[in-house]
């Protein structure tokens, strides 16, 4: 048996005590974790190391490459398009992929998103396409490529070949408390989008109450760190710091938002979502070379919409099928008149996985038809027995546990009490 030229034990020591490491450390580390030299328990102290003491931006940058080096990455050259991916770090009613892709990719631009699942309060792409009749997640390479070539837009499950070392990683790093390190994030996200093999990437980092990230400028450092990551690694890379203290759009869930995302193709859809979809679109043709494109046209004059069928009929669904509908409905209604004055973003995202619109664990089930209906927003005058949201669920027992949730989140009053959330979109970074 070979004798390896490193121990674990050595590596966890130095940056258990802020030591830095060498890129044949790192390189060693990540590819003997992925065949199992380097055990959990080993890869735990480490990453709990990370998360205690940081890492340099070389670090960083050696830890991106070495997940990458662990699997696949594919290569978009024989495409006649020009490519760009866009990447959300999640939030409550963020569902700007399923505009977004087809979009874009109606002005000649491919758009290969892989996507993945919701986990906890934030919803996963392909969740919400799930809810469309007949389609499907899982491509084979040739279908991936040959859809790319001929639609344009692609939102699929990634396949297990991209950094496998990530998907390991994530894993271990969900049950040790080390999700929130920005190392590690950053790391994790960049891995698989530079593996894909895009020529541009736009960041949508989210902050605020109903992100993974709460703190701006927290937010800003992992952006920033994001940028530096895909720019030395020869990707075009800009990041837009975006608010997530109020939920995004009306719709929280998987088959209402895609029925959301069919109205803001349509030309319609609530201002926020249609905001931050148009600003994300512009980026990303800007970065693919299609200059003063005209996006809004694109939404209002079918463009956008016809390729969003393409891309739907595709992949096996069908763009003309009734959505599902869940079986109970619970109303909730203004008890006075006055001003919407509180809508945090937290809360109904964690009301909607109650309802069963997400999952506690990754093998676990989504309800397509379950999630909430806003029908006011931050700001909005209501009168005395308004609805303000709508619950949806398939068993009426799980009512009571999201409104448990949704307790003081929301409030009506006097306009001079509305809280100030701040703009949608703070600042961007390149």
């Amino acid at each position: 048996m070979a004798v390896e030229p490193f121990d674990a034990v050595d590596i966890i020591r130095t940056k258990r005590d802020a030591g830095v490491l060498s890129t044949e450390q790192i390189d060693w580390l990540i590819d003997a974790y992925t065949r199992g030299y380097v055990a959990d328990s080993q890869m735990s102290a480490f990453t709990m190391a990370v998360y205690l003491n940081g890492m340099e931006r070389r670090e960083i940058r050696d830890l991106t490459l070495a997940m990458i080096a662990s699997g696949e990455r594919l290569n978009f050259d024989t495409l006649s398009k020009r490519t760009t991916d866009k990447h959300s770090t999640g939030g409550v009613g963020d569902k700007i992929t399923l505009p977004l892709a087809p979009l874009v990719a109606s002005f000649g631009v491919a758009v290969p998103q892989l996507s993945g699942r919701g986990l906890g309060h934030t919803g996963g792409t392909l969740d919400k396409l799930e809810s469309i009749p007949g389609w499907r997640a899982d491509l084979t390479n040739d279908e991936f490529f040959a859809q790319l070539e001929d639609v344009g837009a692609v939102v699929c499950a990634a396949g297990t070949g991209l950094a496998p070392a990530d998907k390991k990683l994530y894993a271990l790093r969900d049950v040790t408390a080390t999700v929130e390190c920005i190392p590690l994030i950053a790391s994790s996200i960049m891995s698989k989008k530079i593996a894909e093999g895009t020529a541009s990437l736009v960041l949508d980092v989210k902050f605020g109450g109903g992100a993974f990230l709460k703190d701006l400028g927290y937010a800003r450092e992992l952006a920033r760190t994001m940028t530096e990551l895909g720019d030395d690694a020869g990707v075009k890379t800009t990041a837009f710091l975006t608010n997530m203290n109020v939920p995004l759009g009306l719709a929280i869930g998987n088959a209402n938002e895609v029925r959301e995302s069919v109205e803001v193709l349509a030309g319609g859809g609530p201002a926020d979502v249609v905001e931050l979809t148009l600003v994300l679109a512009r980026e990303m043709l800007d970065q693919a070379g299609v200059i003063d494109a005209d996006v809004e046209g694109a939404l209002k004059n079918g463009k956008a919409m016809d390729t969003w069928r393409r891309m739907i009929s595709a992949q096996g669904g069908d763009p003309d099928a009734a959505l599902p509908t869940a079986k109970e409905t619970h109303v909730v209604t203004a008890p006075r008149s006055g001003v919407l004055t509180r809508q945090d973003a937290l809360p109904f995202g964690v009301a909607a996985w109650r309802l069963g619109a997400g999952r506690a664990r990754p093998q676990d089930p989504v309800q397509h038809a379950a999630g909430i209906d806003l029908h006011a927003k931050p700001g909005d005058e209501v009168t005395e027995g308004q609805p303000l949201f709508t619950l949806s669920a398939d068993e009426p027992e799980r009512f009571e546990r999201a409104l448990e949730a949704l307790e003081g989140s929301w409030a009506v009053g006097p306009r001079d009490e509305l809280v100030d959330y701040g703009p949608l979109i703070a600042t961007r970074i390149d």
